[in-house]
């Protein structure tokens, strides 16, 4: 594909007369890269995007610009085939940094993974509510059930999500009371990414093979709304996405599917943004989060500096941001962590995530909380966080204390 859009790129600027390629070209080619880096630096700023784009995804950008450019620039003495390379050499350009982009982030491992996330249908092993709960007996695998959670009391509006339930879920109608695990993904999000893009089931369904069918329950949570919406996990004008995640989604699935309602058999855990909500709605709520797992999250609830964050994630409330940012509540609430545990997770190529991990986990000690932090070749990419969860997901269920497991002792920090 990248190679296809530099050929329509060369068969729209090639075979031109020499004022075009001492004047009009090297126009085209600098207002092409000064646009492509003005968007760059300005995406980011306006959006407050907290993930690193690839350099390549606007070079891309620039490619496609330039194609643009150089017809608007080149009208006279343009060849049909000029015309006819443009739109090409913008729809290729475009796609090859699309592809740039999913290749960095790991969003679809697969074209399959892609289509299915975009056009919505089911996730593998997905059921109906009303087909779980008439299911009983023994099964090789857990399955996944798509459930409408009532925005109780948050009136939060969310899109459906998923559960998954281990195959020891349905061996008798008396429904065993396992723990659970809420799983948010990154700022850009759906429910089933950590489905499609995390292999949460897939590690989930190996670790219940090893412990006679028993693993924790896993709730892939909404905590945006939407894929352009960035909550950050907290209560604001975007909605009360926290207040769903501590209130609406424990009652559900402690009502629907048996599960325990004890603060120590309930985690939290997340990559990116969601690996920030992990630690910030543990601290802020260790009555409802005994645990939490924190892949290479942020140092807080962030879109760009604090006084950008305050306007933009709290509406001016600057009391909102203070109930949220994590080193400020655990200092409030030293003392009150009894029993809570956590695991920071990081890349080493994520050298911003990796600083943030240190100062929350110093914090995190000072307010009375057991947590570790566990430093693995990667970089900030869906992949990384897949192999973070299986890595990890042993120390977890270990944590909740979840039938089969053997222990509570965290495996030795690594980094």
């Amino acid at each position: 594909m990248r190679a296809l859009a530099v050929a329509a790129l060369l068969a729209v600027i090639g075979r031109r007369e020499r004022t075009w390629w001492q004047r009009r070209l090297p126009v085209a080619v600098a207002a092409a890269a000064g646009t492509a880096a003005l968007l760059a630096v300005g995406v980011l700023e306006l959006s407050g995007i907290t993930d690193p784009l690839p350099t390549a995804l606007w070079i891309w950008l620039g490619v496609a610009l330039l194609a643009v450019l150089a017809v608007a620039l080149g009208r006279r003495g343009a060849r049909w085939w000029h015309w006819a390379a443009a739109p090409v050499a913008v729809l290729l350009a475009v796609l090859a940094g699309a592809n740039t982009l999913n290749a960095e982030t790991g969003y679809y491992p697969t074209l399959g993974d892609a289509v299915g996330e975009l056009s919505g249908s089911p996730v593998p092993d997905q059921m109906s509510l009303d087909q779980a709960l008439r299911t009983t007996g023994r099964t090789g695998t857990g399955r996944v059930v798509a459930v409408d959670v009532p925005a109780d009391p948050s009136g939060f509006a969310h899109r459906q999500e998923l559960v998954y339930l281990p195959p020891a879920w349905f061996r008798s109608k008396t429904r065993p009371k396992l723990p659970v695990v809420e799983m948010v993904g990154g700022e850009f999000a759906a429910p089933d990414n950590w489905v499609r893009a995390g292999n949460a089931v897939k590690t989930a369904d190996q670790y219940a093979a090893k412990h006679n069918g028993f693993s924790p329950v896993l709730v892939f949570a909404d905590a945006t709304g939407g894929f352009k919406v960035d909550t950050e996990c907290v209560d604001g004008p975007a909605g009360n996405a926290a207040d769903h995640l501590v209130k609406d989604l424990p009652k559900y699935v402690e009502k629907t599917f048996n599960a325990s309602a004890d603060p120590k058999k309930w985690a939290m855990a997340g990559w990116s943004m969601g690996g920030t909500c992990a630690i910030t709605l543990t601290a802020a709520h260790p009555e409802v989060f005994g645990h939490f797992l924190d892949i290479s999250g942020d140092l807080g609830p962030y879109i760009g500096d604090k006084q950008q964050t305050i306007a933009k994630l709290y509406g001016g409330d600057a009391a909102a941001w203070a109930a949220y940012d994590p080193q400020t509540v655990l200092a409030a609430h030293r003392g009150k962590y009894r029993g809570v545990t956590g695991m920071f997770d990081v890349g080493d190529q994520e050298s911003g995530q990796l600083a943030h991990a240190k100062q929350l986990e110093a914090a995190a000690g000072k307010a009375g909380l057991a947590t570790h932090l566990s430093v693995e070749p990667g970089r900030h990419a869906w992949q990384f966080a897949a192999g973070a969860f299986e890595r990890q997901l042993p120390w977890l269920a270990q944590q909740l204390g979840t039938p089969g497991t053997v222990g509570k002792n965290p495996p030795a920090a690594a980094g």
